[in-house]
């Protein structure tokens, strides 16, 4: 089974500074049939302009995933974190009992993220807070863990997560082919943050969305050079 969501089709909201789509319900966009896929709870597309960003706010229990697309986005905590990712590394916030963090964009252009929210596997752990450099080469034709919970990557030097499942990327040039297995008992969301590819058939745009459950296996051919950022979960 593969959902495809066209970016068209997703929520969204224009807060001047702050243009945002949602994959999943979120915020003032509800839609009952988009509220999470296994424990993906929210895939937001932000894109930020320069000199603005979220000011100081709480989460708990949840973890949280920032896939920067365009420009940076620079952090501050309560628990002392300070940093700056770039464009194509990651960043990653283990909420547990409670974090306050912002976001800004200090750059002078236009900073577009992914922001992922995976319902972790236990309530009340350890807030955590981590960036890291992941350069786009080592990547190509084949899916880099730039965040994982899952048994099989500990030690791999991907950013830990408190839950089973992981985030990954690739980057395609157009023609190329890459299949991913994918376990019965998982679900994966994939969106290419650029270019456009065929999935098991279907095929997806820029910034669309495509779940996928109850499939073997992922089988993704770029129709034109791609970057694509793939999570995988429990499916319940």
């Amino acid at each position: 089974m593969i959902d495809i969501r066209p970016f068209g089709s997703l929520g969204g909201a224009d807060h001047g500074w702050l243009k945002a789509r949602h994959h999943f319900s979120f915020a003032h966009y509800n839609d009952p049939a988009r509220m999470n896929w296994g424990r993906l709870r929210v895939w937001n597309d932000d894109e930020i302009a320069p000199g603005t960003g979220f000011d100081p706010h709480p989460h708990r229990d949840m973890e949280i995933i920032t896939y920067v697309r365009e420009g940076a986005i620079t952090h501050k905590d309560n628990m002392g974190n300070e940093g700056r990712t770039e464009a194509g590394d990651v960043q990653i916030m283990s909420a547990g009992t409670g974090v306050v963090h912002a976001e800004y964009n200090l750059e002078p252009e236009t900073t577009k993220i992914f922001q992922i929210w995976i319902i972790p596997d236990r309530r009340g752990a350890k807030p955590n807070w981590g960036a890291k450099q992941f350069p786009k080469a080592a990547r190509e034709a084949g899916f880099e863990v730039l965040a994982s919970g899952r048994p099989q990557d500990a030690g791999n030097g991907a950013l830990p997560l408190n839950v089973n499942g992981a985030v990954l990327a690739t980057t395609l040039k157009a023609g190329q082919t890459l299949v991913q297995a994918l376990g019965a008992d998982r679900a994966a969301y994939l969106v290419p943050a650029k270019g456009a590819v065929t999935v098991n058939g279907a095929k997806l745009g820029a910034r669309d969305g495509a779940g996928i459950v109850d499939e073997p296996e992922i089988r993704i051919t770029a129709e034109e050079d791609a970057e694509l950022v793939l999570v995988e979960v429990a499916k319940e």
